[in-house]
């Protein structure tokens, strides 16, 4: 995230490029800026936009929309292949993102003379966390939402991994909050397993608890089931 006039900007990596990334980047952001920016500008990335009707009109995701609805701020796209109106965000992921991650690895460079401006990044700083709205009294969730079913081996599907739950919720009705670095499943408004995030594909996460009213019931089993291999 940048904020033009100062140039200052917000850089943080992730495994992928989803929902919960795109979600978390903005709270993320808007903590280290102490502040929201009134309004965004954006390409339009699929995480943010549904459906583009005509020149200007789009469908918000509703992952988007709620993002938004919480932080209260605008959003701006510029029109689909239109380079010369995405103005600042071409500029950002094309130019300074790859500045970002070489700075990221590299040593502090030293210069003898400033460029472009008399006043420092900090300084010119100070002047856009003036203009920023203040960050919300409640807390916003950065994950996915996905309602799905246990299977009759206790385990959830979520983006191509399944996660085990305890065996008594077999066959129910649960809902997953993806967040980037653990999946939470609960039912019922209980939560009821919480796993670190896989980005694997067709990974099977145990917690080899959830499985133990079984064990005690085959103890022969102990050491061949899979949810105890290591």
């Amino acid at each position: 995230m940048s904020l033009p006039h100062s140039n200052a900007v917000f850089v943080k990596g992730y495994p992928a490029e989803t929902t919960d990334p795109f979600c978390d980047g903005h709270v993320s952001a808007f903590a280290f800026f102490d502040g929201i920016p009134q309004s965004i500008l954006y390409d339009n990335t699929k995480i943010a936009v549904a459906r583009i009707l005509g020149v200007r009109p789009r469908v918000r995701t509703q992952s988007f929309t709620e993002l938004q609805s919480h932080c209260l701020f605008d959003d701006k796209f510029g029109r689909p292949a239109r380079g010369n109106e995405r103005g600042i965000v071409r500029h950002w992921s094309e130019r300074h993102g790859r500045a970002a991650m070489s700075k990221a690895w590299s040593d502090i460079p030293a210069a003898t003379s400033w460029r472009g401006h008399s006043q420092t990044i900090g300084q010119r700083l100070v002047s856009d966390i003036d203009a920023l709205m203040g960050l919300p009294v409640a807390e916003y969730e950065a994950c996915d939402h996905v309602s799905t079913r246990a299977t009759s081996i206790s385990m959830v599907r979520y983006r191509s991994n399944d996660y085990s739950v305890p065996v008594a919720y077999a066959h129910h009705d649960v809902h997953v909050r993806g967040f980037v670095h653990e999946a939470i499943i609960g039912c019922d408004f209980e939560v009821i397993a919480r796993h670190q995030r896989s980005y694997a594909k067709a990974d099977m996460i145990f917690d080899p608890l959830h499985f133990m009213p079984l064990i005690e019931q085959k103890v022969g089993a102990l050491d061949q089931a899979t949810p105890l291999q290591g």
